[in-house]
């Protein structure tokens, strides 16, 4: 199923954010989203979950308009991973993840034993099964956030947005969770993941979109969107685009010593 957007325009009534938005993401890719703060990347999301009304054009999924679908058919065809959060309420990590099956049961329709099978086999693919009968406040950030991915994956919808989806994780949990968004992506889910390093989406990306100034500046393969030239414009900083000897491509600030 492919998530594309047609020429939206994104904000609130006065405050245009940003216009002229055309993006896709296909089954079996990463579509990694960067640039400064405050240039819309959230407000994007929002829209594009139908969450916020876009101001202008449209985002369609698999052809249909998201505007003419309910909410339980939107979350059918798309999940939701915010950054990682600690809820209100010592929940199970099982239930956290129960909670995806909602857009197949309704909101107050007790969990099935299909539901409570699906939930298990999402926790099952991230090597997370051990922590099923844990609360979720108890678990640290890096689990967390595996968590709220398992909870998509239950929620079984063909396409995932992540918003930030490494933000305030140490260096080890933030190669955990891209690992298992390369692994998504290569089991045919299509990913759309923001990002302020340019690190990760050297490391996972298929294609990048930046976003700056008003709209989407550039977008295409990661060498060719993520340039040092475009990074300096960007952040006003002094960068270089390195790639190492086992061939991975890395963003090198340009800090005197």
């Amino acid at each position: 199923m492919r998530l594309e957007t047609h020429g939206l325009a994104i904000g609130y009534p006065g405050n245009r954010v940003a216009e002229a938005i055309n993006l896709a993401v296909e089954a079996g890719e990463v579509l990694c989203l960067l640039g400064p703060n405050g240039s819309g990347k959230t407000t994007l999301f929002r829209t594009m979950l139908a969450l916020l009304p876009a101001l202008d054009g449209r985002v369609t999924c698999g052809g249909t308009s998201l505007a003419s679908l309910g909410r339980d058919e939107i979350a059918r065809r798309i999940a939701y991973v915010p950054q990682a959060h600690s809820a209100a309420f010592p929940f199970l990590v099982r239930d956290i993840v129960l909670m995806g099956r909602t857009a197949h049961r309704g909101m107050f329709a007790a969990p099935t034993a299909v539901d409570h099978e699906r939930a298990m086999e999402a926790l099952t693919s991230l090597g997370m099964a051990d922590l099923a009968e844990r609360e979720y406040t108890r678990i640290s950030g890096g689990q967390r956030q595996l968590v709220l991915i398992a909870r998509a994956l239950a929620q079984a919808a063909p396409l995932i947005v992540m918003d930030e989806p490494t933000a305030s994780l140490d260096f080890g949990n933030q190669v955990k969770v891209l690992e298992k968004v390369r692994e998504l992506a290569d089991r045919g889910l299509g990913i759309v993941l923001s990002t302020h390093d340019p690190d990760h989406a050297f490391a996972v990306a298929n294609r990048v979109a930046f976003l700056d100034g008003g709209g989407i500046v550039a977008a295409g393969m990661p060498r060719d969107v993520l340039t040092a030239e475009r990074l300096m414009d960007a952040y006003g900083i002094k960068v270089e685009i390195v790639t190492l000897p086992g061939g991975q491509t890395v963003c090198a600030p340009g800090i005197s010593r």
